[in-house]
């Protein structure tokens, strides 16, 4: 059964909250850009809006689960899964679960990285919902994309807060998916 949270402001209100100026720009850290979400986590109407525009977009998917990687994106996964009625299910790094997982190892930018789930985490033909904080260069939801099709998950969408579209992380992922993003940036000296 799915139950409905109710939302303290109206959908003229929450549509008119700019989230963009809430998220800060770190322009040298290890090497890269850093877009900092903590701005806007920590102003309680900006989090909700997240949480509410995400849930808005995906609220007749009828999903099951969301997945989400760790760390940042649990901070939106998991608030999503409970205003929509899923479950939730945490993708994290290898080593870091207590029971038997299913991994995928792939390529960044220097280094490769494994990534595991558990193998009950998810039963075939699931409706999954995969959130993250970020898109970037799409590699670490490849491989999120790859442990849910490893356990038989539908993928019915992938959902960010942020897409870094100068990445090209959309291109990355392909047109499989819908691909939803709540702020674009286009160029990394915003």
């Amino acid at each position: 059964m799915r139950f409905k949270t109710p939302s303290f402001r109206t959908k003229r209100m929450r549509d008119n909250l700019d989230l963009k100026p809430k998220i800060r720009r770190i322009p040298e850290f290890k090497g890269v850009v850093f877009w900092d979400i903590t701005p806007l986590l920590k102003d309680k109407k900006a989090f909700h809006e997240i949480i509410t525009k995400l849930a808005d977009h995906y609220k007749d998917k009828q999903i099951d689960v969301v997945v989400s990687n760790e760390a940042r994106g649990f901070i939106v996964g998991a608030p999503l899964a409970y205003k929509l009625g899923a479950g939730f299910v945490p993708i994290r790094k290898k080593g870091k679960l207590p029971s038997k997982c299913v991994d995928v190892t792939y390529d960044k930018e220097y280094e490769a990285d494994t990534v595991e789930m558990h193998e009950d985490a998810i039963s075939y033909g699931q409706k999954v919902l995969l959130i993250d904080d970020l898109l970037a260069t799409g590699g670490t939801i490849k491989a999120n994309l790859k442990l849910i099709k490893k356990l038989g998950g539908d993928v019915v969408g992938i959902g960010f807060l942020i897409e870094l579209g100068y990445l090209g992380g959309r291109k990355t992922l392909g047109n499989e998916h819908e691909i939803f993003s709540l702020v674009k940036i286009d160029t990394p000296n915003v």
